[in-house]
């Protein structure tokens, strides 16, 4: 729901460091086209991310204590587990897209799994500091952001820097060829980059995070945990869907903060959501089961549903980001619908045959190595 954005938008990869969060149909705000599409955008922007993010943390805590039992030592294994991470991220950087997450995971896993072996005390400290730094940080960037914008430095200069896509880049993804990509992302990389950099404490914050929650026993099927669940959605909903309101209200010079502060919370929230609905049904249906094999299959479903938006929006396939320019939101909508159903599909037929899915059979097979 965040990426596709990226994709549809003018410029592509390099179109989001236009100031905007990925494209923009340019639809009345007021219209029932600009309503659903800031709605659609709010819902996702950040949320998934720090979900995935606290998700990492609790996988983390998992084989952490996986380990513990069998006699092993750590991180061991996992310093591999956390080095593929990283070569698979950069394979995906440099050949499909630009914002990927999993190099910056990757280096986060490293130090999350030395701490492991700390004391709770050195663990908890980490964890209020890192998120006391990563408040500070938002707030200062954001407050010069505001500064910048009442000064008229963020005028629109069309270079890619703010203010609007830079025509160069436009013309790359609409028209230049698959190695001209590459390349530009190659070119780029320090600034394609600085995502994992900026948000370093906040990731560091939410995989701890996620290593609390599992220890205290927020996703086991028992009163407390369901207790801890419905704690995460009261608190995570009532204060993080008021906040991110004001901060999309706001507008984009309000993006960091609505990225990287209030979503985390609501994300909280959407975690404490889902715990409950599922509390509630015993037996999960045909729905919950083929979510569950996307799960199953993450890493795959991550890298294609990448690859299929590039295929669809850019130059080099459908192109339908240049076709469609002024048709509003509701293609972004189906086509991220689409690649919805496809991986979800995808991964159910899959698993049917496979036990697991093709990068993480891969994975497998070169850690036991």
């Amino acid at each position: 729901m965040s990426n596709v954005w990226i994709f549809a938008g003018p410029g592509g990869e390099w179109g989001l460091l236009s100031g905007d969060a990925g494209a923009s149909s340019g639809a009345d705000a007021s219209s029932p086209a600009g309503i659903a599409e800031t709605v659609f955008r709010s819902l996702a922007n950040g949320k998934f991310l720090s979900m995935l993010t606290i998700l990492f943390g609790v996988g983390l805590a998992i084989q952490f204590r996986s380990a513990a039992k069998r006699g092993q030592p750590w991180p061991g294994r996992y310093t591999w587990r956390a080095l593929f991470l990283f070569a698979e991220g950069t394979v995906h950087f440099v050949l499909v897209f630009a914002w990927d997450v999993l190099m910056g995971y990757a280096v986060v896993a490293l130090l999350v799994a030395w701490l492991l072996t700390r004391s709770a005390w050195a663990q908890r400290v980490t964890w209020i500091a890192m998120g006391a730094v990563h408040v500070l940080a938002m707030a200062l960037l954001t407050a010069a952001t505001l500064l910048a914008s009442g000064d008229g430095a963020g005028g629109g200069t069309g270079d890619g820097t703010g203010g609007g896509p830079d025509a160069d880049a436009v013309a790359l993804y609409a028209e230049g060829g698959y190695a001209d990509q590459v390349a530009f992302r190659l070119s780029h990389a320090m600034v394609l980059r600085a995502e994992p950099v900026l948000s370093f404490a906040l990731l560091v914050f939410l995989f701890l995070l996620g290593v609390r929650l599992f220890r205290a026993g927020a996703f086991q099927d028992d009163a407390a945990g369901r207790r801890i669940r419905r704690r995460l959605a009261g608190w995570g909903l009532g204060i993080g869907i008021p906040v991110n309101a004001l901060a999309a209200l706001g507008g984009s010079d309000f993006f960091l903060l609505e990225r990287y502060g209030a979503a985390p919370v609501l994300a909280i929230g959407y975690l404490g959501l889902i715990g409950m609905v599922m509390d509630r049904r015993r037996h999960p249906g045909p729905l919950a089961s083929a979510l569950a094999s996307v799960g199953r299959t993450a890493l795959s479903c991550y890298v294609l549903q990448n690859l299929l938006a590039m295929l669809a929006c850019y130059g080099i396939g459908l192109g339908l980001a240049s076709r469609w320019a002024d048709s509003g939101p509701w293609w972004v909508m189906g086509l991220w619908a689409a690649i919805c159903l496809v991986l979800v599909m995808g991964a159910s037929l899959w698993l049917r045959r496979f036990e697991h899915g093709p990068l993480e059979s891969i994975q497998k097979r070169l850690l036991r190595r």
